[in-house]
């Protein structure tokens, strides 16, 4: 039976609208005077079934449960001897029930649980005084369906202060998570950061571990949902590209668990690091980022930093880098850009697999004569230079530093890093 179908029933046209006056009002003045009765029955029950439930008191010493069961019986039996639209479910209290289920970590799931056993033990006694004063049945199972409206209405507004409660505490704890992560993010810490740390995160019921990786995120749309990391995951979504904190980075599993949770995110993740050295991690993240919003790292998913290791070193020190090719790469300034390009990346493959013209020709994709060519030209430009450890330590560092820029093909064969 719908709402309005149920409102209509104890009206005009319902058994109970055609129950004579004289019988209702028994009826009423009864159930009234039983109220206080059945009030503290249900209460009873309720505690036997529950008995964790917390008794809250009111000024006069009586418990708050109580006066709301008495309270929620005696406007039900007023609405059925006046016969006047819905019951109107009291203010306040029900509200109150919900509240105080939110604030102590339970479910919705049990308070209604004890709605529903509430509203059972009522029917009982009414049912009992119906019999009493010869209501008919047709009646009586209206008086049902009005009952398990009125259990809806009392739901309602323990749903309101549930969602109340439980707002007020996902505020809270993301406040005391904020100032958590800003600690652990700090750069330099004032007195022991451990002992802070331990305090602040004891406030949200986070274990501290062993090492964290810190993530910094790319949204993929202004107005996107917050990721499910998990609650182990501190995840502040107020910078303009979101930090998170992962525990214990390593553990078996957490790699799987965090790809699934950030599918459709990208970003980086820093490399592992102990608990009071996050900031190091923070700034690899943060680094790994701003290469990846220049096309120089992989987009469109979350990269590890360990894995990107070269290109995190090789990129990050651009000025000192490019001072740097200009000094050793000079004898390519008069080859022109085609014939220099090739000569270095000749140069650059020679480098790295130390070997004769038929590995570097292999590596190149290409004839190992034209090799041979090139080798002879390069020793040419760079004369004994060439052989020196350290002029080739500095060579192959510009070189594959121009690579990852995309300055210098790839070679093939070599293996993806």
């Amino acid at each position: 039976m719908t709402a309005a179908r149920t409102a209509a029933a104890l009206t005009t046209r319902s058994a109970w609208h055609e129950v004579p006056r004289f019988q209702v009002r028994r009826f009423a003045a009864i159930a009234m005077a039983e109220a206080p009765a059945l009030a503290e029955e249900i209460l009873c029950e309720i505690q036997r079934e529950y008995p964790h439930l917390p008794v809250v008191l009111d000024d006069s010493g009586e418990p708050m449960a109580l006066v709301g069961i008495r309270r929620a019986i005696e406007v039900f039996v007023q609405h059925l001897e006046h016969s006047e639209g819905r019951p109107t479910v009291p203010p306040g209290v029900f509200q109150d029930f919900g509240r105080g289920e939110g604030l102590n970590g339970r479910s919705l799931d049990s308070l209604q649980a004890i709605y529903r056993m509430g509203v059972r033990l009522a029917w009982r006694r009414f049912a009992d005084i119906g019999q009493r004063v010869e209501i008919p049945p047709p009646a009586m199972y209206e008086l049902v369906d009005a009952g398990y409206e009125y259990l809806d209405g009392l739901v309602d507004q323990s749903v309101r202060g549930y969602a109340e409660a439980a707002a007020r505490q996902a505020g809270e704890r993301l406040r005391l998570q904020r100032r958590l992560m800003e600690l652990l993010l700090a750069e330099h810490h004032r007195g022991d950061p451990a002992e802070a740390l331990t305090e602040r995160a004891a406030r949200i019921g986070w274990p501290l571990p062993a090492k964290v990786a810190v993530g910094v995120l790319l949204r993929p749309a202004r107005e996107a949902m917050a990721p499910a990391v998990g609650q182990g995951v501190l995840l502040d979504m107020e910078y303009e590209q979101p930090r998170m904190v992962v525990p214990e980075p390593d553990a078996a599993g957490r790699s799987e668990l965090m790809h699934r949770a950030l599918a459709g995110w990208s970003g980086a993740i820093g490399p592992p690091v102990p608990l009071t050295e996050a900031a190091k991690s923070l700034r690899w993240a943060e680094a790994a980022v701003r290469l990846m919003e220049r096309n120089l790292l992989p987009s469109g998913e979350v990269l590890y930093c360990t894995e990107h290791t070269e290109a995190l070193v090789l990129l990050q020190p651009e000025e000192l880098i490019d001072d740097l090719a200009l000094r050793c790469l000079a004898p390519l300034t008069h080859c022109g850009p085609t014939h220099g390009r090739r000569l270095a990346e000749t140069l650059l493959a020679w480098l790295e697999t130390r070997g004769g013209a038929p590995e570097v020709a292999t590596r190149l994709g290409v004839h190992p004569q034209t090799v041979r060519y090139r080798l002879r030209q390069i020793r040419e430009l760079w004369g004994d230079e060439i052989d020196d450890p350290d002029r080739r330590f500095e060579l192959e560092l510009v070189l594959r530093a121009q690579r990852l820029r995309g300055e210098l093909g790839g070679v093939r064969g070599r293996r993806a890093r």
